[in-house]
């Protein structure tokens, strides 16, 4: 029984280490590009559907409302989804600056409320380029037009761009920073790598008759979260290597990290629900391994308690996982310019691998709170 353990730490902790080379590699050959500004021609919608975010949605407004591209060439659409508070007056006075808004008058109850929105947001726009953000999101005045420059330069489908968080108040939220990080430099890893497993929609953007050949979120929809990830998986079957990362600072979006355990929970329970719709089995064995790895750390610690060869093995392997979670975190935060983060890699270690683990078996679980409402 020892030597079956030791065999499955070492393989699951190796497999790791394997990866992890793997997406360092991605990052390094997803280059910071140069975004020439070009003469733009691609009209342009932006989509957001907000929901009681009236403590965030006007900053978010006057950020697009910035924008240095062409403003004949820009669209602005937000959907209020339901809002119990001002979002809807904050939104509607801005509406002699052209911003659209769009109130969902739903009887029906929905399970995909947000996929909804974004769809009837569409169905009105007029711009042949989608760029999709959410209600509590902040960005530089160059968004736009460095995500149109490599659209229009690469004659791509869709483009997932960077999403960080910033403002943070305390150490629970720094360090939801530094994991968030990991996430999206792996979707944009495997996205250079040709293989597009995983996005963010806060900072996601495609064609619009692209969005309707692949058929929208039909077939996706029974699920509140995917708006993303899932329409992302669409497109790639349909559109191999016509999918972009776009490693530039200036494409970066802004959001904040929860500012409670309770919350942080919800958002990965969350966004772990999606994979019950994974077809791709690559996407599922990379995320069968990483749940493996953090369930043999896990184990090694607890027998570790009654046995001291196990203690042993687990500071060998989570020593390695430290090791290599250094090497391929580095180039992340550098580009974000947040490296003095790396400095809570020793916090976020330990955490991950129970979160991992529980969230693996939550993300099975269909219901979970979800902007006030209980949803699957």
């Amino acid at each position: 029984m020892i030597a079956l353990i030791s065999i499955i730490s070492v393989f699951s902790i190796s497999l790791y280490v394997v990866l992890l080379i793997y997406l360092r590699i991605g990052w390094a050959k997803a280059t910071v590009r140069h975004v020439p500004g070009p003469s733009f021609k691609t009209r342009v919608t932006v989509l957001i559907a907000a929901r009681n975010e009236e403590a965030n949605i006007g900053k978010t407004i006057q950020d697009l409302l910035e924008q240095d591209y062409p403003k004949h060439l820009v669209e602005i659409i937000i959907v209020d989804d339901h809002s119990t508070d001002s979002t809807a007056d904050i939104i509607r006075s801005y509406e002699p600056q052209g911003v659209k808004l769009l109130q969902l008058k739903l009887g029906e109850v929905l399970n995909s409320y947000k996929k909804k929105a974004i769809a009837e947001a569409i169905k009105l726009s007029t711009g042949d380029f989608l760029m999709a953000t959410d209600a509590d999101c902040r960005m530089g005045k160059s968004w736009i037009s460095t995500v149109v420059g490599f659209y229009e330069q690469n004659n791509l489908v869709m483009i997932s761009s960077p999403v960080t968080y910033f403002q943070e108040q305390s150490v629970f939220e720094r360090m939801q920073t530094l994991d968030f990080s990991s996430l999206i430099g792996m979707g944009g890893s495997f996205i250079t790598l040709g293989f597009a497993a995983t996005c963010n929609g806060a900072n996601f953007a495609y064609r619009k008759d692209v969005f309707y050949e692949v058929g929208g979120f039909s077939g996706i929809d029974e699920l509140a979260s995917g708006d993303d990830e899932l329409l992302l998986h669409k497109v790639a079957q349909k559109y191999p290597g016509r999918i972009g990362f776009l490693k530039h600072r200036e494409a970066i979006v802004y959001t904040h990290a929860k500012p409670n355990l309770k919350e942080f929970m919800n958002q990965r329970r969350r966004w772990a629900s999606k994979s019950t719709k994974y077809k791709d089995k690559r996407m599922v064995a990379f995320a069968l391994s990483v749940w493996l790895c953090n369930f043999m750390l896990f184990f090694t610690a607890v027998l570790g308690i009654f046995n001291l060869y196990f203690l042993k093995l687990f500071f060998i392997t989570i020593g390695a996982k430290y090791i290599i979670d250094m090497v391929y975190m580095t180039p992340i935060m550098n580009f974000l310019k947040r490296r003095q983060l790396l400095w809570y890699v020793s916090f976020t270690l330990p955490a991950n691998i129970i979160y991992f683990i529980i969230i693996g078996f939550l993300g099975k679980n269909k219901k979970y709170a979800w902007k006030g409402r209980m949803v699957k």
